[in-house]
């Protein structure tokens, strides 16, 4: 474990990715590791959490403006509830963990803490639909669950607890729930994309890796620079099977019952993790300016002469970029030099420092310096407001064009064993194969080298008759993306 007291970052991305990430995690003050036995938890400190508080609000807004309602359900839900819907205890069941007495007391029956909400939303569904006028329903709540999973944790990636939103809707028929469920996949996509500032790969989950329960899993997928893929959200068309358990039924127009399709969908804390690993660097973290805690840090530079005049001039800037609702802050501590300062705000990540000397104020200027690539240009103090705004946008763009060309040239075809294993251990990434459909070919990789299949193509997918499974050699018909993950 990195120690949080040293300055700077020891570890190379490059080289120790895990143990960068560690450092950059706890030395870019987001978040700490929770006390001694409390493995695969963690302290979200108030950097970590602006970050995730700034991709709740971008993506909250996309959800309100189509129809969602915002709610909450307890965090308990009792174990009758949670073996209504078979598949969900049979995918769940090693993860859950158990509330079974209360202060002194037996509980009558026992408690999950929720492993996802289905289970407990589904029921109340149920209660206020009653007739085709109370459909579509859309709600969704933010919240946290808890999956006690064995396999090894890293702070956002995987963690025992995590920060999520879950998103349920009910609907008259199939197209209207399938359609909410690519509605949905789209907003994650967009957000990835222009807040983030991450190009996804979008497609299906196989048959045998949908959520549990699901008609079909839809899924974006996030390419680290080791060439890990990261699962960064899901929606999943549920059919009539949660409603069909559940009991959620509705009278259509001519008073006739019928069974709803039912949607749900996710993204959790994770994004903030694929955020730390694909901008940050040997330097720091480094995210996009839509998430970041401080967009703009001012660094004053001056002597005793110069000090009044400097800071006056950094004042008036920094209260006309707060005022335009720039989220900045005045570093004017005596007690560290400006290198100083320039080094904690490059490891805190900060997008855009602009630095004011005695040179700046006289010309009416500031110096601003981008973040990560050190790009430095003058902006004029007459039109500070809509420079700063331009140059956040630069920012985002040069992170997302290093990310897009990242995900570009990590896209390879393979159309044999040999040749989807060599590559994935060559070069990561995603590997694209045609596929017969079958697990065991998945298995069969999988086993090698520790590489799954993350998605096969949402649309139409142009296997034809004479491609055969890059696996086994049998008829393919269909796409699969395989790639080691997270």
């Amino acid at each position: 474990m990195a120690d949080d007291q040293e300055l700077g970052i020891t570890a190379s991305k490059e080289h120790d990715t895990g143990e960068w990430y560690a450092e950059v995690v706890q030395k870019a003050e987001l978040a700490s590791y929770a006390p001694e036995g409390m493995s695969g938890f963690i302290i979200t400190r108030p950097r970590g959490y602006g970050l995730w508080e700034q991709i709740q609000a971008a993506l909250d807004r996309r959800f309100k403006q189509t129809g969602v309602q915002n709610t909450y359900f307890p965090l308990l839900i009792p174990e009758s509830y949670l073996e209504r819907e078979k598949e969900i205890v049979d995918g769940f069941d090693p993860e859950v963990a158990w509330v079974e007495t209360a202060g002194t007391e037996t509980l009558e029956e026992r408690l999950a803490v929720r492993p996802t909400s289905e289970s407990i939303i589904a029921p109340y569904l149920a209660r206020w639909i009653r007739s085709h006028r109370d459909l579509p329903i859309r709600i969704n709540q933010w919240g946290s669950v808890v999956r006690w999973e064995a396999t090894e944790t890293k702070p956002f990636f995987r963690t025992k607890e995590f920060l999520w939103q879950e998103g349920h809707t009910a609907h008259a028929d199939a197209d209207e729930a399938w359609a909410e469920t690519l509605q949905r996949l789209e907003q994650y996509e967009a957000v990835y994309e222009d807040v983030l500032a991450i190009p996804v790969l979008r497609g299906a989950k196989p048959e045998h890796d949908k959520f549990p329960g699901a008609v079909r899993t839809t899924t974006v997928e996030a390419l680290m620079p080791d060439g890990k893929s990261v699962q960064g959200a899901t929606s999943h068309y549920l059919g009539t099977g949660f409603a069909e358990a559940f009991d959620i039924r509705y009278t259509d127009a001519q008073e006739d019952e019928q069974v709803a399709h039912t949607t749900s969908w996710g993204l959790s804390w994770r994004a903030v993790g694929a955020v730390i690993m694909t901008h940050s660097d040997d330097q720091g973290l480094v995210v996009p300016p839509a998430i970041a805690p401080e967009q703009v840090v001012i660094v004053p530079i001056y002597n005793d002469a110069t000090k009044p005049a400097v800071i006056e001039a950094a004042e008036s800037v920094r209260g006309r970029l707060a005022d335009g609702g720039v989220r900045v802050h005045l570093d004017d501590r005596d007690e560290r030099n400006p290198g100083f300062k320039f080094n904690e705000w490059e490891l805190k990540g900060v997008p855009l420092r602009l630095e004011l000397g005695p040179q700046e104020v006289e010309a009416g200027v500031v110096t601003a310096v981008h973040r990560p690539d050190g790009r430095r240009e003058e902006l004029a103090v007459d039109s500070i407001e809509a420079d700063v705004a331009a140059a956040l946008d630069v920012v985002h763009e040069t992170l997302l064009s290093a990310a897009t060309t990242r995900l570009e040239q990590n896209i390879r075809a393979a159309d044999d064993r040999a040749s989807i294993l060599g590559t994935l251990g060559q070069h990561g990434g995603y590997v694209r194969t045609p596929w017969c459909g079958a697990v065991a070919c998945e298995t069969a990789i999988k086993e090698e080298i520790a590489a799954s299949i993350v998605a096969v193509p949402l649309e139409a997918d142009p296997i034809g008759p004479d491609d055969e499974c890059g696996v086994c050699g049998a008829a393919a018909d269909q796409t699969a993306y395989f790639a080691r993950t997270y």
